[in-house]
């Protein structure tokens, strides 16, 4: 009767077994092609750049603009955030942040027109905190291309999602010194969405604060998120940092924030992201 039930338990975890290298042979595979996927994507430049107006509330006039780069929707990448995600799994974080700078910045200023052009813009830039840290990054390579675009280095903002952890504020309060020596600025995204919130303010002393979106949705209806904005505007207010609203779908949440003093403001209600560089507009009933 043992023997028999050592058998089964044998053959039980033979057939998990068998079962893991199927599953992990078929993750294996899709690593593969997505893998040779993102390199195609690099090669060709097959990625979409979109810029959404950042406008000031209080004047109404655009500010700056936010690069966005996207991939086309594939069986392979669904979404933008998975896209993502296997990026930041791979061995070409690094070189695809460069990649991506660079088509921002290039695409940005073809885009403009001749007018526009004048008006010397801000230009947010999505960075990943770590890449930041990486020593090729300090090779000056970004300077050289705003000199070659005439694009001065006080026109652009490393913009860290703060969904990226930081673990050694100290080594990256230094490295931000680096590039704010040579005029860059430093927008902490998505400020609001976790616990790192605070401490990532206080350490890195961002020029810009974004709010994210799950703070300003209907915040003119909620008092909860009013209170926690309120706090993180007087916060800026006292340490000289200007606020970002992320995500405004809606005239009464701009009339609102407006009316708070917050600073400037990005969202479907303001300009969407769009391949042609557009300013944003104010709903008509503002």
């Amino acid at each position: 009767m043992n023997s028999v039930s050592y058998t089964r338990e044998q053959s039980l975890n033979l057939f998990s077994y068998i079962k893991y290298l199927l599953h992990k042979r078929q993750d294996d595979l899709l690593y593969f092609k997505r893998y040779n996927e993102l390199k195609k994507i690099m090669q060709n430049e097959s990625l979409e750049t979109f810029f959404q107006p950042i406008v000031n509330l209080q004047s109404g006039e655009t500010f700056g603009f936010e690069a966005l780069n996207r991939p086309g929707q594939s069986q392979l990448f669904p979404n933008v955030d998975q896209f993502y995600e296997f990026v930041g799994q791979t061995d070409k974080v690094f070189e695809f942040e460069k990649f991506c700078r660079n088509l921002s910045l290039q695409r940005y200023i073809a885009g403009l027109s001749d007018n526009l052009l004048e008006r010397e813009f801000i230009l947010f830039i999505n960075i990943h905190p770590h890449v930041l840290l990486d020593k090729n990054y300090h090779s000056g390579d970004t300077l050289q291309q705003l000199c070659e675009i005439g694009i001065h280095p006080e026109q652009v903002v490393f913009e860290l999602t703060e969904r990226s952890a930081v673990t050694d504020f100290l080594e990256f309060e230094r490295v931000l010194s680096h590039y704010r020596s040579q005029g860059y600025r430093i927008a902490i995204d998505d400020v609001g969405s976790g616990y790192n919130s605070l401490k990532t303010l206080i350490y890195l002393k961002p020029e810009f604060i974004k709010l994210d979106r799950s703070l300003i949705h209907n915040i003119d209806e909620s008092i909860p998120s009013q209170q926690l904005v309120s706090l993180i505007y007087e916060y800026a207010v006292q340490s000289n940092t200007k606020v970002i609203a992320e995500g405004i779908e809606r005239a009464e949440e701009i009339k609102y924030l407006k009316k708070l003093g917050i600073h400037y403001a990005q969202g479907y209600a303001l300009g969407r992201p769009n391949r042609e560089i557009k300013l944003g507009e104010f709903p008509s009933m503002l």
